[in-house]
């Protein structure tokens, strides 16, 4: 079996162009993996994502615990045969998702203890119990567990945060199982606050992971705060380990994390944005519900080779949307996931061949030009 590891190709300045290797095979970086938070990526079969180029995608350890289990999803056969998907998957810990959604939570030094917001059971979440839930998901990818340090955070609420996830990491690598192909990632913590994230990377890179994941961001900071963030953070990390930078993001916010040398993103965006009718082009964001597509004959985008614009106008789009139509959201999240994925590949390519500069300067003259209303 192929052992877990990063192939680093190209630079051109921070940003880097490599292959993560993993037991289900490769994930050309930079990467964006689409989010199927409960063992499905919203409104497409697997099938769909795999067509718009995806090679990695994102389950959550918080939800598929609660329902249908992580028992269940062993006994059958894990979460790639699962949701039939034979490629990479990456799964979070759940420590984000108890903070943000579960009820009656109790943090310790343990773990947290916590109500679910699905039956109100309760259950509690430690370093070893994720550790053991993400193996039973059959995750390529396993996070340990962390606390996700609030945003605003004072230096001190965030020095604790992050000395309690860096304990945490120590536990989840000492539960960790390890395993050709299958790898686990220490994730940075440490609010805004450069002298903590320097102490979280010191810490993470003692233990040693297979990967480094910079959380905590996308909380509200703002792209000037997290780019700040990423500039002190990322050339602290190892160069021979993937970089991924959680939770991010739209596409701005990818094209300068890039330039900064991160390699892996995930978000939501771009399904949850299709499923409201809100879609994403090379020229900014248009909404589907606005009256002036409803005569438009002409596709999202020209060049776009998703289903949505190749056999469909906005004008037909619009009255899905209109009309409540679940094919609406389908093919609107087809699009955008192939957007994402037509990003990620333009990035590639550009870091491939020493240009990168010149396309992101491109990239966001075009996106800030907007849509072009019909004549």
């Amino acid at each position: 079996m192929t052992a877990f590891s990063f192939t680093l190709h190209a630079t051109d300045g921070e940003a880097r162009r490599g292959t993560l290797h993993t037991a289900h095979g490769p994930a050309e970086t930079p990467a964006f993996m689409p989010v199927g938070t409960a063992g499905t990526v919203k409104a497409m079969t697997p099938e769909d994502v795999a067509a718009t180029g995806a090679e990695i995608v994102l389950g959550n350890t918080y939800h598929l615990m609660l329902r249908p289990g992580a028992d269940r999803v062993e006994r059958l056969g894990g979460l790639h045969k699962f949701m039939n998907w034979p490629g990479p998957i990456l799964t979070d810990s759940g420590g984000f998702q108890v903070m943000s959604l579960a009820e009656l939570r109790k943090l310790t030094e343990e773990g947290v203890r916590f109500r679910s917001h699905i039956d109100g059971s309760y259950h509690t979440l430690t370093p070893e119990r994720s550790m053991v839930i993400q193996r039973q998901l059959d995750a390529d990818v396993t996070m340990a567990f962390d606390e996700c340090t609030p945003f605003p955070a004072e230096h001190e609420t965030a020095r604790e945060s992050m000395e309690l996830s860096m304990r945490w990491a120590q536990r989840s690598k000492d539960a960790f199982t390890q395993r050709a192909g299958y790898g686990l990632f220490g994730i940075v913590q440490g609010g805004i606050y450069e002298d903590l994230r320097r102490r979280s990377v010191e810490a993470l890179t003692d233990i040693g992971f297979d990967g480094y994941a910079v959380g905590g961001l996308a909380v509200g900071e703002g792209q000037e705060l997290m780019f700040q963030v990423l500039d002190y953070t990322a050339p602290l990390l190892p160069e021979d380990r993937p970089r991924y930078l959680m939770g991010v993001g739209k596409p701005d916010d990818i094209v300068g994390a890039v330039e900064r040398g991160i390699d892996m993103f995930d978000c939501v965006l771009p399904t949850r944005s299709g499923r409201t009718g809100q879609i994403f082009t090379a020229r900014g964001t248009l909404n589907l519900k606005n009256a002036r597509h409803a005569d438009d004959p002409r596709p999202l985008e020209e060049d776009c080779p998703c289903p949505a614009c190749a056999h469909y106008s906005r004008a037909y789009l619009h009255h899905l949307v209109r009309a409540g139509e679940m094919l609406g959201p389908m093919l609107a999240t087809r699009h955008n996931v192939t957007f994402y994925q037509r990003l990620m590949q333009g990035l590639r390519d550009a870091i491939a061949a020493g240009r990168l500069e010149e396309h992101a300067a491109q990239f966001r003259e075009d996106y800030a030009r907007g849509d072009i209303p019909a004549l």
